[in-house]
């Protein structure tokens, strides 16, 4: 529902609490003149774009997190969770309690509780609010990333290339005995054969800590990891106890000649880094908007860093570099380029922007 249709079934205690709260002039014992007052004070153009230009880091995190959820409607819980996400240091708001951050939305006029006996206890932010938040925070972040002066001396894209590089990786596995060490890894001599005959190549894994993007990203370069993890999952590989084997699934895939679309290879890297980056969709749809021309990477990254939470030993700029746009690239979704001066740039694909779309359906 859009706002006006939400203030109409609220109640006048809390129609009062946001006309106070914009210091409205009206009668507050009309229930049609509060909302009539409301809708004027937020319907105004400069309403959201001011709001959210004056908006804490946390409060921000917040709103982008309601706006890009997947759920029209929010338990309480949920929106606790939410609002211990967006916390990301020690900042003044660990003394504002979840509930205190959910009192203040709800307060302005941005969050408003379920109407019916059935969803009465659910939470959920007006659709035409929705829009108009998004819109202000796409000029705030535009306005701050460095758009290229044309295209740059070099760039790198890899369209279709992981769906290419799945039927080589299968077929290594058919052609070869592969043996497993006791952790159910492969040695690194195959890794070093599979990762030659892959288009693009990558260092092995050295020592240190790896965990948190799929199942065998502690074992495997980020690209050969998240195409093992992609056909286990299509169970046409399988681990048995001492080696890798091809599966009557991968040999009929084999055979069949047929290769994955990209949008598969998007929506299962989404699902597998969405846990140590819980926000990674709304920071596709960022990165989509922001760079649809030629963009500097650090000013992009500057923008977008406000949004990403460090995960373990993984920085916001090391998530930002390896873990969102190196795999965008791989993904077919981003190229990436660099001029003579060393600067490096970042431009959404085609692909990229339905892929985004889809996903989100916008």
């Amino acid at each position: 529902m859009n706002l006006a249709d939400m203030l109409t079934f609220a109640d006048i205690g809390q129609l009062s609490r946001i006309a106070n709260h914009y210091q409205c002039e009206c009668n507050g014992n009309s229930k049609h003149e509060l909302i009539q007052s409301i809708l004027q004070t937020i319907g105004r153009r400069e309403f959201v774009e001011r709001h959210v230009e004056g908006m804490s880091l946390e409060d921000l995190r917040f709103l982008n997190g309601l706006i890009f959820d997947g759920r029209r409607q929010f338990s309480l819980e949920e929106l606790i969770a939410c609002a211990q996400q967006s916390r990301f240091t020690e900042d003044a708001r660990e003394r504002e309690s979840p509930r205190d951050v959910i009192s203040r939305f709800r307060q302005r006029g941005w969050l408003f509780q379920g109407m019916t006996h059935n969803t009465r206890y659910l939470f959920e932010v007006p659709e035409d609010l929705k829009r108009r938040f998004r819109e202000a925070m796409e000029h705030r972040f535009k306005a701050e990333v460095v758009i290229a002066g044309g295209e740059p001396a070099m760039y790198r894209e890899e369209p279709d290339l992981l769906s290419e590089d799945l039927i080589l990786f299968l077929r290594y596995v058919q052609e070869h005995e592969i043996p497993l060490n006791n952790e159910g890894v492969m040695y690194r001599r195959n890794q070093l054969q599979i990762l030659e005959k892959l288009h693009i190549s990558e260092p092995l894994v050295g020592k240190g800590w790896r965990f948190g993007y799929g199942r065998r990203f502690k074992d495997y370069p980020n690209r050969l990891a998240l195409l093992y993890d992609y056909a286990s999952h299509g169970k046409w590989i399988r681990e048995d106890v001492d080696r890798l084997c091809l599966t009557a699934a991968g040999e009929f895939f084999l055979e069949e000649e047929r290769r994955e679309p990209m949008m598969h290879f998007v929506s299962f890297w989404l699902r597998l880094y969405k846990g140590p980056i819980p926000n990674l969709l709304s920071l596709m749809y960022w990165i989509e908007r922001c760079s649809r021309e030629w963009v500097t990477t650090s000013s992009l990254y500057t923008r977008m860093s406000s949004l990403i939470k460090p995960f373990f030993y993984d920085s916001p700029e090391s998530i930002f570099e390896e873990r969102i746009l190196v795999m965008m690239l791989h993904l077919g979704m981003v190229r990436l380029g660099e001029d003579g001066q060393g600067e490096r740039y970042v431009q959404t694909t085609p692909f990229g922007k339905s892929a985004v779309h889809k996903l989100l359906k916008v």
